[in-house]
């Protein structure tokens, strides 16, 4: 693939509906083919999502109470084992390590990212 093909207009960007959320609950998901947690979202007027995510490597159930995420609301709803995914947590992949994207001040839930 060259340079060119991974080229997107501010067009194909804005189309996208990244928005700040805080986790709500998270909750282990055994039923899960890899290793996983339930996560519940809340994205302030855009109500509170589900979501499936591979972070166990570097998150304890803990330590996602409160924590502010940055997530795609306009994806399809995705059916995951017995789970229905709302939303995709975006985070940094390493392999099977993935950092949550987040942001670094207190922001009003719901916020777009642009």
């Amino acid at each position: 693939m060259n340079e060119n093909d991974k080229t997107i207009g501010w067009e194909d960007f804005s189309k996208i509906e990244m928005r700040v959320g805080s986790i709500l609950r998270a909750e282990e998901f055994s039923e899960a083919m890899r290793p996983a947690y339930k996560l519940w979202v809340d994205f302030g007027e855009y109500g509170i999502r589900k979501s499936s995510a591979q972070i166990t490597v570097l998150y304890e159930l803990e330590e996602l109470i409160g924590k502010k995420v940055v997530a795609v609301l306009n994806f399809p709803p995705k059916q995951i084992a017995n789970f229905m995914s709302e939303c995709l947590v975006l985070g940094a992949v390493d392999d099977d390590r993935v950092s949550l994207l987040g942001v670094d001040k207190s922001v009003e839930n719901g916020l777009r990212i642009a």
